[in-house]
């Protein structure tokens, strides 16, 4: 059982910055896609970022050119640097991952969730 730990999450103004991480203790980074989801209020859940085993990145083209996703594997932690917030960035975030993988699948099979850190943008 992969366990996912959000954290970073809050409330801030429009224009401003959070940086979300993700532990994932006893998941090893290799051979492995990692994901941010988001979940806006009313809608379905959508992926954000992907990040593969070698470092290929995938965004959402609504957030492209403002977060950016990386990862440290020696503390087993991904991380979504996100800037210039805007309201429609308000959202649950998640982050996911896809063991097995070393590139990264479509959206849906990267799919074992952690529980979730709220993104409040006013």
């Amino acid at each position: 059982h992969v366990q996912l730990v959000e954290s970073g999450g809050g409330s801030v103004q429009a224009g401003g910055s959070l940086r979300l991480s993700c532990v994932a203790p006893g998941l090893i980074f290799y051979n492995v896609c990692l994901g941010w989801f988001r979940q806006r209020p009313g809608k379905e859940r959508e992926g954000v970022a992907s990040l593969s085993t070698y470092g290929r990145t995938t965004y959402a083209d609504s957030v492209k050119g403002r977060f950016t996703v990386s990862k440290d594997n020696a503390k087993n932690t991904l991380y979504l640097q996100m800037n210039s917030l805007q309201s429609d960035d308000t959202a649950m975030y998640y982050c996911a991952s896809a063991p097995g993988y070393t590139g990264c699948p479509p959206w849906h099979l990267i799919n074992k969730m952690g529980q979730g850190t709220q993104v409040t943008v006013s």
